[in-house]
């Protein structure tokens, strides 16, 4: 396996004149050639523009569109789909920062459980989680420094964390999602792949046009985590808040742990009413989908919708609580998966432990780094408060510098 390509290194090339965007594209399809993954399902080559990222290669989820190739979002209803005319809003905003995109990257169908093809770089023989499967195993490889992906459940911080790279998922809303074929609008994020917070922070800087943050000093951290997670899981958590309060940070425990379950129930109620009506069309041809998307619109259509005005209602208050408990603190360290990835390709994961983050539509970054006994990764999670995606950078990179001294 090809080590993930540092997008900071990349770009000082680039600014220095050491490299080209062209021969950064090239090298790009030589990663891809040397080892695919089957994370790709198209390629595509445009000229860059000369904003801060000039000539970064970029991997694009297949459920965003890219003027030029079709969106076939991983079904076999898009198997025919025409070449998009139009950029999304996004992948408009990610040239303007000077990105080029190369190719259009694995989803699992609609972004939603049934996967693709693609292996996990860092886990062979295991899943590189959903629904971004493709854009985090193209970053775990090395194939590109940057990927896009979209979260509504646990689609960016899963497979992050099974890769061992980092992920970024933005507050909900942060930029529109025209272009992208979604599934719930209360729940839809962008994301992206990097091979550490160090390359976030810088990604986020060249696309939303703030300064770069510099690591934090050391922060206040709220740590939450699940019985359910593996031992090694509860172990990596351990080890990670005995390292950080070593190198300077408060790190308390979540006061209101029956807050979490709360949002954890609402989240799926919520997107199975959405889902239904965002992607009606699909619902009609629902014996064509896999088990689960079909069985996910059909419950959605059938629900009430007091049901799903009370799954709202929960969001809601939880929000008001959320930001009573976070106040004076910089972010809340959770663990970003039940354990490392399962083994074998014909399951994702489980999303649980994103969902009550992504309810209430918050910045989270996944912090990479940790390892179980097998060597398999382990990733934590960081949550931040709403629009602030850069003060949660800061702090990322502080407890990225902390976990790896």
């Amino acid at each position: 396996m090809t080590a993930p390509w540092s997008l900071r290194a990349l770009v000082a090339d680039l600014v220095a004149g050491r490299t080209t965007p062209e021969a950064a594209a090239a090298e790009a399809r030589s990663r891809i050639a040397a080892a695919s993954y089957d994370a790709w399902v198209s390629s595509a080559y445009l000229p860059s523009s000369p904003g801060p990222l000039g000539g970064v290669p970029l991997g694009v989820k297949d459920i965003i569109d890219l003027a030029g190739l079709p969106t076939r979002c991983g079904s076999v209803l898009r198997a025919d789909a025409a070449p998009a005319t139009v950029d999304a809003s996004i992948v408009r905003e990610w040239r303007r920062a000077g990105a080029v995109p190369i190719g259009k990257t694995v989803t699992t169908e609609f972004a939603f459980f049934a996967p693709g093809p693609t292996g996990n770089p860092a886990a062979p023989g295991h899943t590189p989680g959903g629904s971004s499967s493709g854009s985090a195993a193209a970053v775990a490889a090395g194939h590109v420094p940057l990927a896009l992906g979209s979260q509504t459940a646990g689609s960016v911080t899963r497979p992050a964390a099974f890769c061992g790279v980092a992920s970024l998922v933005m507050t909900r809303g942060r930029f529109p999602v025209d272009g992208v074929t979604g599934l719930s609008p209360s729940l839809d994020s962008h994301g992206m792949f990097t091979a550490t917070v160090s390359d976030l922070a810088l990604a986020w800087s060249a696309l939303s046009g703030e300064p770069e943050v510099a690591p934090s000093s050391a922060p206040r951290l709220l740590v939450w985590s699940s019985a359910d997670v593996s031992p090694a899981m509860e172990n990596a958590v351990g080890t990670a808040v005995s390292l950080l309060r070593a190198a300077g940070a408060v790190v308390d425990e979540f006061p209101d742990p029956a807050l979490v379950p709360a949002l954890t129930a609402a989240h799926p109620v919520v997107m199975a009413y959405e889902a239904a009506r965002e992607r009606s069309v699909e619902l009609a041809s629902a014996d064509r989908l896999s088990a689960p998307l079909a069985q996910l619109l059909r419950t959605g259509a059938e629900m009430p919708r007091a049901e799903y005005e009370a799954a709202l209602d929960v969001v809601a208050s939880g929000a008001t609580r959320l930001a009573e408990i976070v106040g004076g603190y910089d972010a809340v360290l959770a663990p970003a998966a039940l354990g490392s990835a399962p083994a074998g390709l014909a399951a994702t994961g489980d999303p649980v432990l994103s969902r009550p983050w992504q309810a209430l539509g918050l910045p989270v970054i996944a912090v990479p780094g940790l390892r179980d006994e097998a060597g398999l990764p382990l990733g934590l999670q960081l949550v931040g408060r709403a629009s602030d995606e850069s003060a949660l950078l800061g702090t990322g990179r502080w407890v990225e510098a902390a976990l790896t001294r």
